[in-house]
């Protein structure tokens, strides 16, 4: 394998990974996962040491951003050392984080002095009745706590994300998006991934970026923009509110897969080529069988990548083709 340089079969450099450190999580957002939820054993999920290892070696082969994710990494336990350790290595440009923010209250200042450089929170809702809904167990204040202090802890960025759904919460567009400006903050609306059966039709509750672009565009004026973060969002800029970017990450209406520049490790070490297939590669077995030496592990990455797909499939026919929960699959 050539130093520093990973490629996939379609010639797109890898330059960015997500890195579930557990499938845990304290929500059950309908989204994300079905409500009575048995979690992996602590055996077969990967070490601190382990992610760790992995984290250095992708960046040994040119990855520049990780992100951590979930579950929620929040309720790892070790993972502000875990951050401080995977935001020292060499050659790693950005250390960030997708996180619901439940935990942030206590943990945001930790994290930024650990070396997270940019934080995702997720906030579907600002009615403490509909966020209790959609999340199951969350509670509303305890987000918007540590959205404050995440604003207080000197992070370069923070973003909040938004599932959208029909009937849920697609009433909320404006006043999510006026809550995020008026804070300076990013936001990005998310289509709804199709993954895993979570007990409804999901088509149902389908929201396209473009109904939701419309929706802010009657409250305020959206200036074009090819400002990019590293992944696959679209951004614009808002008159008058020069701190914020809205954003769009749209796999249904507008297919972002020709750029695809990441993979992501789920927590019990199964690197996903593509998070619309079920294609992987079993790092857990790799790095507990060469404990010692990375080239096997290099050598069996470089030929996977050859078969990272070209685009993602979610669905046939309407019917779910990827079965793994959004909570398995690492954010």
């Amino acid at each position: 394998m050539t130093q520093g340089r990973l490629q996939d079969g379609q010639g797109r450099r890898i330059e960015y990974l997500r890195l579930s450190v557990t499938d845990r999580c304290d929500f059950r957002c309908v989204y994300c996962m079905a409500e009575d939820m048995t979690f992996l054993p602590r055996a077969q999920i990967l070490s601190l040491e382990e992610l760790e290892r992995i984290a250095r070696l992708f960046v040994a082969q040119g990855v520049r951003k990780i992100r951590l994710t979930g579950g929620e990494p929040l309720v790892r336990r070790g993972i502000v050392d875990l951050c401080e350790r995977i935001s020292a290595i060499d050659g790693l440009d950005e250390l960030v984080m997708t996180t619901n923010g439940s935990q942030l209250d206590k943990l945001a200042q930790p994290l930024a002095d650990a070396g997270v450089k940019r934080l995702n929170i997720s906030l579907d809702s600002l009615q403490a009745d509909k966020f209790k809904a959609i999340t199951r167990t969350g509670e509303l204040s305890q987000v918007l706590a540590g959205i404050e202090a995440a604003r207080k802890a000197g992070f370069e960025r923070t973003k909040l994300n938004v599932v959208v759904m029909k009937g849920r919460n697609h009433d909320e567009v404006n006043a999510l998006t006026d809550f995020a400006l008026q804070r300076g903050l990013d936001i990005t609306f998310i289509e709804e991934m199709p993954l895993g059966n979570v007990g409804r039709e999901r088509g149902e509750a389908f929201c396209s970026s473009a109904e939701v672009r419309e929706m802010i565009s009657q409250h305020h004026s959206l200036i074009e923009s090819s400002e990019t973060s590293g992944g696959p969002a679209r951004y614009l800029r808002v008159e008058g509110y020069p701190e914020s970017r809205i954003g769009f990450i749209s796999p249904h209406s507008h297919n972002f897969c020709d750029t695809c520049n990441r993979v992501r490790l789920t927590t019990e070490g199964r690197l996903l080529l593509c998070l619309g297939h079920e294609n992987a590669l079993d790092m857990r077995e790799l790095v507990r069988r060469h404990p010692d030496t990375d080239e096997p592990i290099q050598d069996a990455l470089e030929r996977a990548l050859q078969h990272k797909p070209a685009r993602h499939e979610f669905a046939v026919d309407g019917e779910v083709q990827v079965l793994r929960f959004m909570n398995a699959t690492g954010g």
